[in-house]
């Protein structure tokens, strides 16, 4: 799977320091986040979750052997819209020095191909409110703010 310098592929377990890095690279990701010598076993247990089930892809970006973005790509079934299935992209990061430089819109432009070829009838997702950077990404390629969100954390 290549686009441009970008190759994006499955992420694999040995990638998972990486990717909770890049997760971690951010004034929110940052409090949530642990990042250390070795995952500890909620991440092990969500990759193997999420590795095993047909209907996510936990997507990296490579760019000369070294992993520089991420998305979990996810496709849900639903009964409105006859039945459509939708994609719901999550956790969507490029490292910091590479920012700007197109490759979370070939990300994107990836995940959005991957639900064309499976037949969603949409692509959605959330953005933090205090992100508006990455709201003005999401808007130039092409998403629109078109519901207000809601989550209860269950982990308090």
């Amino acid at each position: 799977m290549k686009t441009a310098d970008l190759t994006i592929r499955p992420a694999r377990a040995a990638d998972i320091p990486v990717l909770v890095a890049l997760y971690a690279d951010d004034d929110l990701g940052k409090l949530r986040e642990e990042t250390g010598a070795a995952p500890d076993q909620g991440y092990m247990e969500a990759f193997a979750a999420i590795d095993t089930d047909p209907n996510h892809v936990l997507a990296v970006g490579e760019c000369d052997g070294r992993v520089v973005a991420t998305l979990l790509l996810s496709f849900l079934p639903g009964l409105s819209r006859h039945g459509a299935w939708r994609a719901q992209v999550e956790a969507m990061r490029v490292a910091r020095d590479l920012r700007g430089q197109g490759l979370g819109r070939q990300m994107i432009d990836w995940a959005v191909g991957q639900a064309r070829a499976r037949g969603c009838a949409l692509v959605q997702l959330t953005s933090d409110q205090r992100r508006p950077e990455a709201h003005r990404f999401y808007e130039q390629a092409g998403f629109v703010p078109s519901h207000l969100g809601f989550k209860l954390r269950l982990d308090d």
